[in-house]
């Protein structure tokens, strides 16, 4: 564990072993418990950074969300036709989406609605 102290403000180019470029970042550290004394200079270290908690929304694929005028809708399923549903978007990353308002816990979203997919049609699942 460790809490992020400064993100440095510029980032730059490096290319990986395996030949691709990879746009980077040093980000400061300050450890948080122990562990951390084993490490020496110059070690390069793979993290996973928290950058908001949520533990309360609903959550569904990015790929369910779409552009609805200015805001977000998905396509929920209910009694086997699709419902667009305006949804409120709080956060997305990683794939998933956190929605405030719009879909239910254990509500089913269309991933990946396509060009056919309207409201009202009849779906079904797969």
């Amino acid at each position: 564990m460790a809490v992020v102290r400064r993100v440095e403000p510029s980032g730059y180019t490096k290319i990986s072993p395996l030949g691709v470029e990879e746009q980077r970042v040093n980000v400061l550290l300050d450890p948080v418990g122990g562990g951390w004394d084993a490490l020496g200079e110059e070690y390069a270290v793979d993290a996973q950074v928290l950058v908001e908690e949520m533990p309360n929304v609903v959550r569904v694929p990015t790929s369910a969300i779409f552009r609805q005028g200015d805001g977000w809708a998905v396509y929920a399923v209910v009694d086997g036709r699709a419902r667009r549903r305006e949804v409120e978007v709080l956060a997305r990353g990683g794939g998933v989406a956190a929605i405030g308002k719009g879909v239910r816990v254990a509500e089913k979203v269309i991933v990946h609605p396509g060009d056919e997919v309207a409201d009202d049609v009849r779906v079904s699942l797969q």
